[in-house]
């Protein structure tokens, strides 16, 4: 059984195999844009990893994740998330806990490139395949760590997700209105960050054992893709001792800048006017209104210092009118903005639609669905959808059997041991 691929459909990444041992968000994001640039990413998860108490029709509306709000009688093939990252990618599963499982891991270590985990740090030293010892399976691979707070420090051994990330590094406490709470993302942002992060860590090891020959070890905190993107905030504190205040939706060297209110429920437009020009614009566009003329906004300066009242005479300008309308109009007038969308309206955008960013796969559980494609666009190479996410251990045949070279008796008999199996091992709580 050959890797399934499409004919002559070869990416940048051809040829380059990578083992993934992560999971959730962070490193299948880094996984899932190497399989799309046509690496052969092959996902390696223990069923017990996979598996989860019964998930019912009930839970499975609240979550979310499922087709239909349907999970199925395999749910861990239906899982929306899953689907999303896992596409393009093969799948096994393997008992890394038992020696057959680290006898054959190490055996697909000597014949890949890269091998990627979001583990805490002490797991793959407990497994006894941590990078020392994979180096010296293969001096040439390069190995991705990216647990949440890093293998050194105090927090080293803390349980972490993107949600306990994001005000850890700092993000939370930039976001929110003056005088109110600070707010977190509403997406886990440094996992998608992080994963982007390893990418470029990852692309750049490869260059530099093209030109050496030489493998290495990758050591990514994701709190530290988090802390990496604060920016200004942290600068300034350090060139003045003070804490930057929550300023919502403004800007400390634009004004109007925010979202407001337009016709309809919940639509918004976002709009962003700096200099004195765009001002100018901004108002000749508006209609040129008595209150622009107004001494409290003849400079920067002013509006800056009058916010409040600046925002609430744009939003009664906005209030009532479509949101796509008034985008258009202040797009013509050369000021930036855009119009708040939800998720229906994203994944019927004409503009993105136009260009073909959306990618439709047919899962052969999960039905046919449309996903975001890939914003990487390389006009010789480009990423492709080659196929999508697979069900759990769908390609033992082709990684144990075509690249180990185990028979199907041999394959069979790691399924008898448990070893590796096509159904999770359900954890009870």
């Amino acid at each position: 059984m050959a890797a399934p691929m499409l004919a002559n459909a070869k990416g940048p990444l051809d040829g380059v195999r990578v083992l993934d041992l992560s999971r959730v968000w962070a490193g299948p994001h880094c996984t899932r844009i190497l399989a799309d640039l046509g690496a052969e990413v092959i996902h390696i998860s223990g069923r017990a990893l996979v598996g989860r108490r019964e998930v019912t029709r009930e839970t499975a509306k609240v979550l979310g994740t499922y087709p239909d709000n349907e999970p199925g009688e395999r749910h861990w093939n239906r899982n929306v998330l899953n689907n999303d990252m896992g596409r393009n990618k093969l799948d096994i599963t393997l008992e890394l806990n038992t020696e057959r499982g680290v006898e054959l891991f190490k055996q697909l270590v000597a014949i890949s490139d890269i091998v990627i985990e979001n583990y805490s740090p002490r797991v793959m030293p407990n497994l006894g395949i941590a990078y020392p010892a994979l180096k010296a399976i293969k001096p040439s691979i390069i190995f991705c760590s990216m647990p949440g707070y890093g293998p050194e420090g105090p927090f080293q051994h803390f349980v972490s997700y993107g949600t306990t990330i994001d005000p850890h590094s700092g993000l939370a406490s930039r976001m929110g209105y003056p005088g109110e709470e600070p707010h977190m993302s509403g997406n886990a942002y440094p996992d998608p960050a992080s994963g982007m992060f390893a990418t470029g860590a990852i692309l750049t090891a490869l260059f530099a054992r093209h030109r050496t020959g030489v493998g290495q070890h990758i050591s990514l905190a994701q709190a530290e893709s988090g802390a990496a993107l604060t920016g200004e905030a942290s600068l300034g504190y350090q060139l003045s001792g003070e804490v930057s205040p929550r300023i919502g939706n403004g800007h400390l060297r634009k004004a109007p800048h925010g979202a407001y209110r337009c016709a309809g429920d919940d639509k918004w437009i976002a709009i962003s006017v700096g200099s004195e020009d765009q001002w100018a614009d901004f108002c000749e566009a508006i209609g040129s209104p008595e209150w622009a003329a107004d001494g409290h906004f003849a400079m920067l300066a002013d509006r800056l210092s009058n916010q409040g009242e600046l925002n609430r005479h744009v939003g009664e300008w906005t209030r009532g009118k479509n949101a796509y309308d008034v985008m258009w109009q202040l797009q013509a007038a050369g000021i930036a903005a855009g119009v708040v969308v939800n998720a229906d309206e994203l994944m019927n955008d004409e503009h993105l639609n136009q260009r073909g960013f959306f990618w439709m796969f047919d899962h052969p559980e999960a039905g046919t669905h449309r996903h975001a494609g890939q914003p990487i666009r390389l006009s010789e190479t480009p990423a492709r959808h080659y196929r999508p996410a697979p069900t759990l251990g769908q390609h033992h045949p082709y990684v144990l059997g075509e690249l180990l070279g185990l028979s199907a008796d041999e394959i069979a008999e790691l399924e008898e041991t448990g070893i590796i199996g096509y159904v999770p091992l359900v954890r009870e709580r």
